[in-house]
């Protein structure tokens, strides 16, 4: 209880408290994957096209819920040949699953300014329990949103990271040797309503 207050407490210093539903930016949102390539180095790819939505009380933080959806064709690691094969049956099989999903099923406050989002990542036709650990970075007015229509309104900032097995998402091609252990890394603006 003494952790909620802290969190309504932050929370309300920049904006009223109430609750929202919050839409991804897809300008100034990036999800990213790094995995080790056979034990040399730590690689790195992200995917571009995704939207989504947060709904987020301060007041009941375990009431958050998150429904995001990534296209998968949207995958880019610098390298055009590495792009072109995780995109093929081999691994993401794009044709046949143009999007991947995370739908929340559970939120557990776990400091004033963070909390663990529970929930289930489909991938290709392989859905598994996955948890997000979230740090709240920013809530209320857009410091743009002076300068620019697209930024009023209330917004959020946060900065999410968790971890997965790709062999259970039908795309663990080459593991272990290439590392089946995939750390994702999400950073992610959203504005309260959308844009509509």
């Amino acid at each position: 209880m003494k952790t909620l207050s802290a969190t309504a407490l932050l929370f309300t210093m920049t904006a009223p408290v109430i609750a929202e539903t919050y839409h991804l930016d897809p300008t100034h949102t990036e999800i990213r994957f790094y995995y080790n390539h056979a034990g040399l180095t730590e690689q790195s790819g992200e995917w571009t096209g995704m939207s989504g939505t947060i709904d987020f009380d301060p007041e009941n933080v375990n009431a958050t819920s998150a429904n995001i959806s990534i296209d998968t064709s949207s995958l880019a690691t610098g390298v055009s040949p590495l792009d072109d094969h995780l995109k093929s049956a081999d691994f993401f099989d794009i044709e046949a699953f143009p999007k991947a999903t995370f739908v929340s099923t559970s939120a557990i406050q776990t400091g004033a300014q963070t909390l663990r989002l529970i929930g289930d990542l489909t991938i290709k036709d392989q859905t598994k329990p996955t948890t997000l650990d979230v740090d709240m970075k920013f809530m209320g007015t857009h410091p743009l949103g002076g300068f620019f229509d697209y930024y009023k309104g209330d917004w959020v900032g946060v900065e999410a990271s968790g971890t997965l097995l790709r062999s259970e998402y039908g795309v663990g091609m080459f593991a272990p040797g290439t590392s089946d252990v995939v750390r994702l890394e999400i950073s992610a603006e959203m504005r309260a309503g959308g844009w509509n």
